[in-house]
């Protein structure tokens, strides 16, 4: 299941120098609740500081579909499970904000495929950087899929960490 190429922007070498890197302002940082992905939070904070830049935290969760039981109730519709996961991603992205204490934070929940929705995230946050880990479980350990397509089709570099 890829992502349509149509719907992606034009495809870019990853670019940027280590003092572009060094000096991103907007810095987007995928996470998906795995410990690997907290690692980043470190070294993401000791650059924001040193650049003075924001710091956005994205978790992409899958769409959701009704909850039916057993007996065929319906327990929940689609747009209140989107509802709930929203709430306890943004629960578990405020605990990741803590980790970056003072360095300016905004933080987004949003539903869909992960490499689609962080290069769309990237272009509506105008981020300089986006920084993954390659280790982990959920989408990002599937993440040579994720991170590949961050890799050819971002054009914004894209800054891999793997944890260990």
């Amino acid at each position: 299941m890829g992502i349509p190429e149509e719907s992606m922007p034009p495809a870019h070498p990853s670019k940027g120098s280590k003092e572009a890197i060094m000096m991103a302002k907007r810095i987007l940082v995928p996470l998906d609740r795995s410990e690997a992905a907290q690692f980043v939070l470190p070294l993401i904070a000791d650059m924001a500081r040193s650049s003075g830049a924001t710091v956005r935290l994205l978790h992409v969760a899958p769409i959701p579909s009704e909850r039916v039981a057993d007996n065929g109730r319906l327990v929940a519709y689609a747009s209140q499970e989107m509802e709930r996961i929203e709430f306890d991603r943004r629960e578990y992205l405020k605990t990741a904000e803590a980790e970056l204490e003072g360095v300016p934070v905004e933080s987004v929940v949003r539903f869909g495929d992960p490499a689609r929705e962080i290069i769309l995230e990237a272009d509506a946050f105008g981020a300089d950087l986006i920084a993954v880990t390659a280790r982990g479980r959920g989408w990002l350990r599937r993440a040579l899929g994720v991170v590949g397509t961050l890799f050819r089709r971002s054009d914004v570099p894209v800054l891999l960490l793997a944890a260990r």
